[in-house]
């Protein structure tokens, strides 16, 4: 296989396979509303270990308004870091490449949520806000009980509800009765979903994830997130267990569009994948609505 072919190839997909009429609609809506360039770049830098600063700058020096919120995000108290700094070399040294990845990949992302209403009870932003707040959780999650992976975890939970975007152009009259539905009546939001629409915003999100060829990550979050953690392979069970966590914690606190998780527990053996425990969740908690106010504001266009 030529070096081209492999960097076309859809990958592999991760999560559980789609009706075979969702899965032609997921093939057109990833043809039609494809990744912005930018973000497809980095993306694939984010998976490749061998990648440089070096290549990250010649990404992100060709979208000047990307550089510019990168900075932003950087020189933000989301970062804490003692000085301002007014190059994205200067950023990449001081928060290390990865960091930096990953919070290009934040900041070229949050150009998708741009989705209508879901219902007359919740506004075109609140998904947007959702995510965020999963996001920002999830990161405070993994600071508080000193994991390595915050910002792995802060993209991961901007992600985890892709699908839920997919799906309602897919079939917006029908995730807008699952929504309602949940709403009179507290229920598993999957389960109603994949009764109406056909599979859940899981398996949807992760068909699209892997036309996108997003990082398996990533893609483990978005097509898992409901699901327990320690059923994945050992090495993404802590960023989808910190993502779990985070979205519980979210949809109890009604940040945004919070019917997806509100029915789900955090129990002992999500919290010992991470090391999380009730008093990090209770600290995490009581701190949160401001981190997200002011992540809402720095990604934010």
């Amino acid at each position: 296989m030529s070096a081209a072919t492999a960097a076309t190839k859809t990958p592999e997909r991760i999560g559980k396979p789609l009706p075979s009429h969702l899965e032609q609609e997921v093939q057109r809506i990833s043809e039609i509303s494809s990744l912005p360039e930018v973000t497809t770049k980095i993306v694939q830098v984010v998976e490749d270990p061998k990648a440089t600063a070096h290549d990250m700058h010649e990404i992100v020096r060709t979208d000047p308004a990307l550089a510019t919120k990168i900075l932003k995000v950087v020189n933000s108290a989301f970062y804490g870091l003692p000085s301002q700094i007014a190059s994205l070399d200067r950023a990449i040294v001081l928060l290390g490449l990865s960091a930096v990845k990953n919070i290009a990949l934040a900041a070229s992302l949050s150009r998708l949520f741009k989705a209508d209403a879901i219902s007359e009870q919740f506004a075109a932003r609140d998904l947007w806000r959702h995510c965020i707040a999963v996001g920002v959780c999830a990161r405070m999650l993994a600071r508080a009980a000193n994991c390595s992976e915050s910002d792995e975890a802060f993209v991961a939970g901007l992600v985890h509800d892709l699908g839920l975007i997919t799906v309602q152009q897919l079939a917006a009259e029908k995730i807008q009765d699952v929504a309602n539905r949940c709403l009179d009546k507290p229920q598993n939001f999957c389960s109603v979903e994949e009764a109406i629409v056909g599979a859940d915003h899981q398996a949807i999100g992760g068909a699209l994830g892997a036309r996108w060829k997003f990082p398996p990550g990533l893609r483990y979050v978005i097509a898992y997130h409901h699901e327990d953690p320690a059923e994945l392979p050992p090495e993404f069970q802590k960023v989808n267990a910190l993502t779990y966590i985070a979205d519980v914690i979210c949809c109890q606190q009604q940040f945004g569009f919070w019917l997806t998780a509100q029915m789900q527990e955090i129990t002992d053996s999500v919290r010992q994948i991470t090391g999380v425990t009730d008093t990090h969740i209770e600290q995490v908690s009581e701190a949160l609505e401001e981190q997200v106010e002011e992540a809402e504001q720095i990604f934010g266009d």
